[in-house]
């Protein structure tokens, strides 16, 4: 495994001084049974290939078969070290990518092992991953204390049951691992299956979801069930931005509509774009932070969509118009003192000409870190050269993973961390202000930020 570069004087300083502050992780998407029921990860492969878009969407460009990395096979039918093989042999296509450094952290640093992974060690290095999963520091939970996670929030749609979430909570387990309301999938009508899902809503909450009322009614008894759980944050995936008020009448109407499933494509947008401003209402009304992700194009491969479903790869990032596109929902809400929005963008070119500066003015927004494709050390130095002499440091939401792969938040954290220090460091040697100060922001963007953002100490 390659080293990691040495860190100038003052970012080495700089990150003795933050590596070790416990994990704050306000978004992501592991499991949550994983912690209620605590169970060993069963292999290397299921750990570290099969799940992993970032892994498999770089092996099939280079041709290699989905269903060889066990996409879309039935667990009983997979061969894990022969994926696992599969994976190793093709690692030199992972050099310069963020999933090379991810995953040899946590090779290294968080399982331990010592040998250099290639098609050769392969066996002898799974292995290692196999006996390592054997120990009970690398359940879940034990993990957690082990890993230096403060906090976890999952991500969990607005018909779920939050069974593990229950579970954790009777337990009596004192780790904290919280849900994330993601209404998705019952207010996009391009979505499938939108329609069934309002039916499913009323069946859960007592409401008549054919009503407009009753849908709204029925959102808030979910979201209210959500905090319960401990849950401080909304997660909206808006692939068009596009927000807009419409009048009560014009609304029902579209309801009416989306419960037959008859809506127009343009008619969907209208519906959507309301919906994500009653979601802006709501989360005045209840605190909850409301997340907006934006910019990507998803499922831009309809063979591959069709044959293995969503979320295997083929998401894209496009152009999105932030200022057009929030301007609606501001200038409804975007004034109300409890309103908090952060925002999240795959189209970096929006980053100095567009959110930096609504961070900078909207009392309600901050700025989420780079995502996805972005969250790379380039993508973090790019990151803030372009917004913090707008946004400032204090509009920014600090970090967070945004991560199925549970053993690798302290590396995407390490990383982040390590760019932090990588640019105070820049800021002191240019002289925009001096050690103290980089000192004072260092904790700040490593932890205190996403605390105050996603509200974890309401």
């Amino acid at each position: 495994m390659s080293g990691r570069p040495e860190l100038p004087k003052i970012a080495a300083t700089l990150y003795e001084e933050i590596k070790d502050i416990a994990i704050v992780s306000p978004h992501g998407h592991c499991d949550p049974s994983w912690f209620s029921e605590n169970a060993p990860f069963p292999d290397p492969a299921t750990l570290l290939v099969t799940p992993d878009h970032y892994v498999f969407r770089m092996l099939y460009s280079q041709g290699v078969a989905l269903e060889d990395l066990g996409i879309g096979v039935p667990e009983d039918k997979r061969d894990p070290r022969e994926i696992f093989r599969l994976f190793a042999s093709h690692w030199h296509l992972f050099l310069g990518t963020p999933s090379r450094a991810w995953i040899e952290y946590t090779l290294r640093k968080t399982l331990g092992i010592k040998e250099v992974l290639s098609a050769e060690t392969t066996d002898l290095v799974y292995d290692q991953i196999a006996a390592k999963l054997t120990e009970k520091v690398f359940r879940p939970r034990e993990a957690m204390e082990a890993l230096n996670i403060e906090v976890l929030a999952t991500t969990d749609g607005a018909l779920d049951s939050l069974d593990a979430h229950a579970a954790m909570r009777s337990s009596g387990w004192q780790g904290s691992v919280i849900p994330t309301f993601r209404p998705d999938d019952i207010l996009n009508p391009l979505r499938p299956g939108h329609a069934d899902n309002i039916v499913r809503l009323g069946d859960m909450t007592g409401e008549d979801t054919a009503t407009f009322a009753g849908f709204l009614t029925a959102i808030e008894k979910r979201r209210a069930f959500f905090r319960s759980l401990g849950a401080t944050a909304t997660d909206h995936d808006v692939p068009f931005l596009m927000t807009g008020w419409l009048a009560r009448a014009e609304i029902e109407t579209l309801h009416g509509k989306a419960i037959e499933g008859a809506l127009s494509e343009d008619e969907a947008l209208q519906y959507y774009g309301h919906m994500l401003i009653e979601m802006a209402q709501m989360s005045a009304d209840d605190g909850m932070v409301m997340q907006v992700h934006a910019g990507s194009m998803r499922s831009t491969n309809h063979e591959v969509l069709a044959k293995f479903g969503p979320d295997k790869g083929a998401d894209i990032p496009i152009a999105i118009d932030w200022v057009r596109g929030l301007d609606a929902l501001l200038n409804r809400v975007g004034n109300h003192p409890n309103f908090r929005l952060l925002a999240f963008t795959l189209d970096e070119s929006t980053y100095a000409r567009e959110l930096a500066p609504m961070a900078g003015h909207w009392p309600c927004m901050r700025l989420g870190p780079p995502w996805w494709f972005h969250d790379s050390a380039n993508g973090i130095r790019r990151y803030f050269d372009n917004v913090v002499e707008t946004a400032g440091y204090w509009n920014l939401a600090g970090f967070n993973d945004d991560t199925r792969a549970f053993l690798s938040i302290p590396a995407r954290h390490d990383l982040w961390r390590r760019g932090v220090s990588l640019h105070l460091n820049d800021q002191v040697e240019r002289g925009v202000f001096g050690l103290n100060d980089a000192r004072r922001l260092a904790p700040l963007l490593t932890r205190d930020l996403a605390i105050d953002a996603y509200r974890l100490e309401d």
